[in-house]
Formats: structure tokens, sequence, C-alpha cells
């Protein structure tokens, strides 16, 4: 297989992007700067106006998206989009590798993967851990599982978007990390607010605040790799000593954020949550472990 990315035809280095989102148009005129020609289909089409500008062509159907490239990037609301407008194209799919970096579910990306071989197509599943302007930047990259014989066929072009982290040949490998990823994201960005709510009724203004919750979040895995060599090393052979915090120390400390939240009448959907992992390792007796053992309760929910 050639594979040198300086000696392909115009059909090997062509890009079809479905999908012209913030994302998608980032993605879009990424391929472009690097020389790819690119073509673009959305459904409202107006949203191709400025990449069709700098140089991007505009497909008039699915189908002629998919017949303009072997490489498909997909940049959807959901995994139900690509079914909604590539089944009016699934006669086209054959030979071309779709690339889909849509939010779903793990088992959705599964489905998917074999509803692309049964129409002969291959298929990646992506995510990109990074927002729209950071793509094709060196502090991008990008989760990608499914066979790795067509990730080697497409790495070239995919790096461009961001460094490539192949997780294996599962499809629902890159779903599951970037599912993983957002949970850690989104339960921080809940967790700032929740905080700089509960400042603002003290007087704070968030300009106030936030670069000091900001700072706080960013120290947390700095704590967490000064506190084992190997973060995840004990978690992994059932470990949680006790020796620098506890489960009854800060289940303590989550007693009090629901108190001081109840008494300011904030929201207490997140507060609650959070002290129900430490009530539960308390309940099963396990006070005196590590504050990681709270993921018995995560595994394992009543």
């Amino acid at each position: 297989m050639n594979e040198q990315p300086n000696h392909t035809t115009r059909q090997d280095s062509a890009v079809t992007v479905i999908g012209l989102g913030p994302m998608g148009q980032a993605m879009t005129r990424t391929f472009l700067a690097a020389g790819h020609p690119v073509t673009v289909w959305n459904r409202t089409a107006s949203r191709a106006d400025g990449v069709v500008a700098e140089g991007a062509t505009l497909a008039a159907t699915p189908s002629e998206a998919v017949e303009a490239s072997d490489l498909v990037i997909l940049s959807l609301t959901d995994y139900q989009a690509m079914y909604d407008v590539l089944d009016s194209a699934t006669e086209s799919l054959a030979g071309r590798t779709l690339v889909n970096l849509s939010s779903d579910t793990p088992d959705r990306t599964r489905e998917a993967a074999t509803w692309a071989a049964g129409h002969d197509a291959t298929f990646l599943t992506g995510g990109v851990m990074a927002p729209a302007p950071m793509v094709g930047t060196e502090a991008a990259y990008v989760y990608y599982s499914g066979r790795d014989q067509v990730m080697k066929r497409h790495l070239a072009t995919l790096t461009l978007l961001g460094t490539p982290k192949h997780l294996g040949e599962d499809p629902g490998l890159a779903q599951m990390m970037y599912q993983a990823q957002l949970t850690v994201f989104l339960t921080t960005l809940s967790g700032l607010m929740h905080a700089t709510a509960m400042l603002g009724t003290a007087g704070m203004k968030a300009r106030e605040a936030l670069p000091e919750l900001i700072s706080s979040a960013d120290s947390i895995g700095d704590i967490l790799r000064a506190g084992e060599e190997n973060p995840g090393a004990a978690l992994d052979a059932g470990r949680h000593p006790g020796d620098l915090s506890t489960i009854t120390m800060m289940g303590a400390t989550s007693d009090h954020i629901v108190e001081t939240s109840t008494s300011l009448d904030l929201n207490l959907a997140l507060p609650l949550a959070v002290q129900a992992h430490y009530r539960r390792a308390i309940e099963d007796g396990h006070g005196s472990d590590n504050w990681t053992r709270i993921i018995d309760s995560i595994r394992e929910p009543r």
C-alpha cells in the first residue's frame, strides 16, 4: 500500500465534510489550509457560504458530497443525523471511509460501524478533544477507534485536525473515551458555576470569583499526581489507602457544601449527587478508606 501523502491522486487527497456547525467549518478550513480539495454539504446550505468563499466546493446533495472523496468526515448533532443525511446516499458509500466525529453513545457507534459495513464502507469513530477555534493547532487531539489499517491509510490527513490517539479496533472505544472526558469537563463546569453562584450571594462578582475557582480546578491534576506516582494504579489494584484523605473527611466536606447551598437557596442537584457518593461509602463501612472508594457506588448503584 502506498501511504506517502506527497504522491496521492486528487481523489485520495480530497476530503468531504458533512455538517457545517462551528466544528465542521473549522475542520474544513484546516483541510483547505493544508491544500486538500474539500467538498462540503449542510442541510442549511447558507452555512457553507464562508468556507465556499475560501475554496470549498458545495455539493448539491449528500450523494454528490460522498462521491467527491474517499474520506468523508461527519460533524453532526448525533448518529441519527448520519442516517437522516446518508440514507439517501447509501449507493454511493461503497469503498468510502466514514469518519464520524459526532457525539453519541458507544453502542450507537458500534451499530453505525455495522451499518457502514453493510454498505461496503469502512468506518472510524472519533472524538475531538478541542473547541472549534483550537482545531488544527498543537493543543488539539482526537481519539479514534476502528480498524488499524483504515486509521493508517488516512493518518496523514486526520493528523491535520489534531494529534490522533487510536485506542483500538472496537468502534465504541473512542466514543467511550469522549464521553468519559466530557463527564469530567461538564461536571467541572457545573461545579464552577455552582461555586460562582455561592460566592455571588456574598456580593462577589463572577469576574472576581472565577479566576480563583479556575486556579483551584487547574491544581486538581497536580494534586492527584502528587498523591500517587502512577495515578490509578492503586485503584486498579483495589487499594484505597486513607493516609492522605478519607471518605469520612471528604464526606463531612460534602455535608457542609449541601448545608451552605441549602442556606443560600441554591439548586442542590450537584452537591446532593456528590454527597450521595460519600454517604454510600460510609454506609458500606469504608469511612477510613481514601476518597477513591466512591467508585464502588458508581460501578454498582443500588
